[in-house]
């Protein structure tokens, strides 16, 4: 429920923290999972101090407890270890802290463990963060690895030296990091986001040496799967041996057995790579030469043909064709020309024999009017009408006198 306060009426410090502690009070016991960072067991002390932090979200809370509690899970507790504490909120008004006064302390065992890792394993798969085709391929010959491991680990020695064995000129961009415990899963997390955004790196190696179960729980941490999921750029797993599978193995773009074989797989071996482009030159001389043999063969085939070793024969042959033709277009030609000539010239006589100036030149004329028109009949003038007769040599005017 609010307070009602004010500048001019405000609640004491006091009574703000006692307040608080009596809403923790009402909370009552709760059990809380966590992993024990710091331990404090002093000799002689009845109580013992501990610090129980969440390493997915970078939080932690003290908690005490009487010896005798504790002693009955020493011997299975130690700093790193996993555990599920039943405690009861306390608030230290004096100081304004909030502590856990635990009842009893449960060790996380490896059982549990990977039933919880199975469960997160299922629902992460329901989601599709492991699905085949979310996996992008690996660059061919990346100019820049992002590399995520432990300061002067084995598994950045491993990688750096390998892939540099195989293609001298790879480089690397190193991000040092926790791999293990409580300040391993923001590290990496921070690390593989600084590494995507870098606009030179072509792929991302997270890379750690083997352990066991508890020491390679960050790689299956909920928050950096879902933040490798997100990552634009290729990441590699290669976290500890063959045998071991976290789940950022199968959240990655490429799962790597070792660091190790993670050099082998992202940078190609120019051994390998020069074996290789000899060996496809070679097969493109043989086929080139294969080539040139084959069609060697065709034309020394064509050349030894008869009709190329006398080509000229092919020529002389369609000369005397071409000669005969043009004499019998010649022949053909003067033919039609004769025909022609003779029809024309019959054609010629007939016209000459029946134009009128034949009949003019055999004694008779034309009369015409004035006006041109051709007399036809004698009825046709009258007397003393002057009419013009046209002769074969030329015209002349007569009278008419009568008729």
């Amino acid at each position: 429920m609010g307070l009602t306060t004010s500048a001019e009426a405000p609640l004491p410090v006091g009574e703000v923290s006692r307040l608080i502690g009596g809403w923790i009070d009402r909370l009552g016991a709760v059990w809380v999972e966590g992993q024990i960072t710091q331990l404090s067991r002093r000799p002689g002390a009845g109580v013992v101090f501990l610090t129980l932090r969440d390493p997915a979200y970078d939080i932690s809370v003290s908690v005490t407890c009487y010896r005798q509690v504790f002693d009955a899970v020493a011997d299975a507790v130690t700093e790193g270890a996993r555990v599920v504490v039943h405690a009861k909120p306390e608030w230290y008004a004096p100081r304004g802290q909030l502590s856990l006064r635990a009842a009893e302390i449960r060790p996380v065992g490896i059982g549990e463990l990977l039933a919880r890792l199975e469960r997160l394993k299922r629902s992460l798969g329901a989601e599709g963060l492991f699905a085949p085709d979310r996996k992008r391929p690996l660059p061919f010959l990346p100019q820049l690895v992002g590399l995520v491991c432990g300061r002067a680990s084995a598994a950045e020695r491993d990688v750096l030296e390998n892939a540099r064995r195989r293609w001298p000129a790879v480089r690397f961009e190193v991000r040092n990091v926790a791999v293990q415990g409580v300040r391993a899963v923001p590290q990496v997390i921070q690390a593989v986001k600084d590494l995507d955004e870098h606009v030179g790196v072509d792929v991302i190696i997270v890379a750690r040496g083997g352990g066991s179960v508890e020491d390679l729980l960050p790689f299956s941490d909920e928050q950096l799967v879902r933040a490798v999921a997100d990552c634009r750029t290729p990441v590699v797993s290669a976290i500890g041996h063959e045998p071991d599978s976290p789940l950022l193995d199968l959240v990655a773009d490429l799962r790597a057995s070792t660091p190790t074989d993670a050099a082998k797989k992202v940078v190609p071996d120019v051994g390998e790579e020069l074996d290789r482009v000899r060996t496809l030159r070679d097969r493109a001389l043989r086929t080139v030469r294969g080539l040139l043999e084959r069609e060697e063969r065709g034309l020394q085939h064509c050349l030894h043909r008869r009709v190329m070793e006398h080509p000229h024969r092919m020529v002389e042959e369609r000369e005397q064709e071409t000669d005969a033709l043009a004499a019998r277009g010649r022949r053909v030609l003067g033919h039609l020309l004769d025909r022609a000539d003779s029809e024309l010239a019959h054609t010629h006589a007939r016209v000459v024999a029946l134009s009128p100036a034949a009949t003019l030149e055999r004694g008779y004329a034309v009369l015409q009017r004035e006006d041109g028109t051709v007399v036809r009949a004698a009825g046709e003038v009258s007397a003393d009408e002057e009419l013009r007769a046209r002769v074969a040599e030329g015209e002349f005017r007569v009278r008419v006198t009568g008729h």
